[in-house]
């Protein structure tokens, strides 16, 4: 069965939420330049506040390989997300120092997209129609990838299900499951039941 990541959590009723559902992934931004950025205290409280079922995703955006292991080290977060220009030798010196996985994310607008995706030494990839746009690339450029990959990019409670006939591994929504820029349950639920079925998916 696909997965499901939910991203961009930023408050502990975002992560109540999580633990109700029991996404597969949560994932917590990392850089400041983004809008739902979280410092690292409140990744503390967050990532405590998680049910240990669930893993915890650190995404960075360019951040020095320091402070990506820092905070890896820290046991905040189960996994790394790169979305920057992490080249090669950066992926292999966080999987091998901090022993954890590492997703690296690529913007898809063409095959040559997913090739370099797929020859990418990370354990995952992403493919998404870019950092966080919220929108949907052509899902067709995806068939016979070659490896297990996180979709992302304008999937919904809408277009999940179609997401998940593309095979990906995980599907990885933010903006999705918002109303109004917050994460919302409703929204959050709807998409668990389009991917698992209903009833599926309740902590209770």
């Amino acid at each position: 069965m696909t997965k499901i990541k939910f991203c961009g959590l930023r408050r502990p009723e975002d992560v109540d939420y999580a633990n109700i559902i029991l996404p597969d992934f949560i994932g917590f931004i990392l850089s400041p330049r983004f809008h739902r950025f979280v410092p690292r205290k409140t990744l503390a409280e967050l990532s405590g506040r998680a049910d240990r079922r669930i893993m915890r995703v650190g995404v960075f955006v360019d951040n020095p390989v320091g402070e990506v292991l820092e905070i890896l080290g820290s046991g905040a977060i189960d996994m790394a997300q790169l979305h920057g220009n992490e080249d090669g030798e950066f992926i292999e010196k966080v999987k091998r120092e901090s022993g954890k996985p590492v997703i690296k994310a690529f913007k898809i607008t063409s095959k040559e997209d997913v090739g370099r995706a797929k020859a990418s030494p990370a354990d995952f990839v992403l493919l998404d129609a870019g950092t966080g746009a919220g929108e949907r690339f052509d899902w067709s450029l995806i068939e016979n990838v070659g490896r297990e990959f996180f979709l992302a990019g304008g999937i919904t409670p809408e277009n999940a299900r179609e997401a998940a006939a593309h095979k990906p591994y995980a599907v990885d929504v933010s903006s999705g499951i918002e109303r109004d820029g917050f994460k919302d349950f409703g929204k959050m639920k709807a998409l668990a039941e389009a991917v698992r079925g209903k009833d599926k998916y309740l902590n209770i």
